[in-house]
């Protein structure tokens, strides 16, 4: 990814700077801000792309939770002034979405999800990555997709560092069983905003089932399920997923609208 990542007070952040309303992306816990690549060059001239960095690994222990994450996505918000965001979430970012959506439904526009958290998810499988075991990792994170070459071995290498560092490893634990522990399945109905969910048939973590009730519990809701897809569709059928993408937002977007 070629944008500078800014720093500014608590905010470390990518910004496109386009002249379309903010398309806010948050990432998932062992998101890489590659994971959206596919996305920010596509979007990047016609939307404001806006990835803030979740501070997985910086919070104080205590408040390494979903809603810690939450407030600090409510906080950016505010401090970039920005009116309306169409925000789309990935695995623990969609969960995080959800959550802000449900918080300041005032400030969303649209909503999008991809292998969202927040009614069922296996996201570490039956026992966390084994630090020091390269090819468990390996392995481990190739099931994230239908097509293992995605994952890179800078993707693998980068969840490896994960692992292996005590301090990011706990943190990483921590999120995910407050993830497990704010299932929002009874508030689904709450959320208003035109909502577009994109689902891999072949998602492991968060399988298609999750993405039909998703649909199901959310109002205005539109669903497509990707073949041949794994956890992340918008890394694994890039351009099928900016179809998606696109043709949603400009019919939902509000792109004359001051966001």
């Amino acid at each position: 990814m070629s944008f500078e990542i800014l720093e500014e007070e608590k905010f470390k952040y990518i910004e496109s700077k386009g002249e379309g309303p903010v398309l806010l992306l948050l990432h998932g816990l062992f998101g890489a801000l590659s994971n959206f690549d596919g996305i920010i060059n596509h979007f990047k001239n016609d939307y404001n792309v806006v990835i803030p960095i979740l501070p997985i690994y910086e919070l104080p222990i205590r408040k390494v939770t979903v809603s810690g994450l939450v407030d600090h996505v409510k906080d950016f918000v505010e401090f970039k002034n920005f009116t309306k965001v169409n925000v789309l979430g990935n695995s623990l970012g969609g969960h995080i979405s959800l959550l802000f959506t449900l918080a300041c439904p005032e400030k969303i526009n649209s909503l999008i999800l991809t292998g969202s958290s927040g009614l069922f998810e296996n996201s570490l499988g039956s026992s966390f990555p084994k630090r020091g075991n390269y090819e468990f990792i390996k392995t481990k994170t190739e099931s994230t997709f239908y097509n293992k070459e995605v994952a890179t071995k800078e993707l693998v290498d980068e969840v490896y560092d994960i692992v292996n560092d005590r301090n990011k490893a706990i943190r990483v634990i921590a999120t995910a069983k407050s993830a497990v522990r704010h299932n929002i399945g009874d508030r689904l109905h709450e959320i208003k905003a035109p909502t577009l969910l994109v689902w891999g048939a072949e998602d492991n973590i968060t399988p298609s089932f999750v993405g039909e009730k998703f649909n199901e519990m959310i109002e205005h809701s539109h669903l497509e399920i990707v073949e041949k897809c794994g956890h992340a569709p918008m890394m694994e059928k890039p351009e099928l997923f900016n179809g998606f993408l696109e043709e949603f937002l400009n019919t939902h977007s509000n792109k004359k609208g001051s966001l």
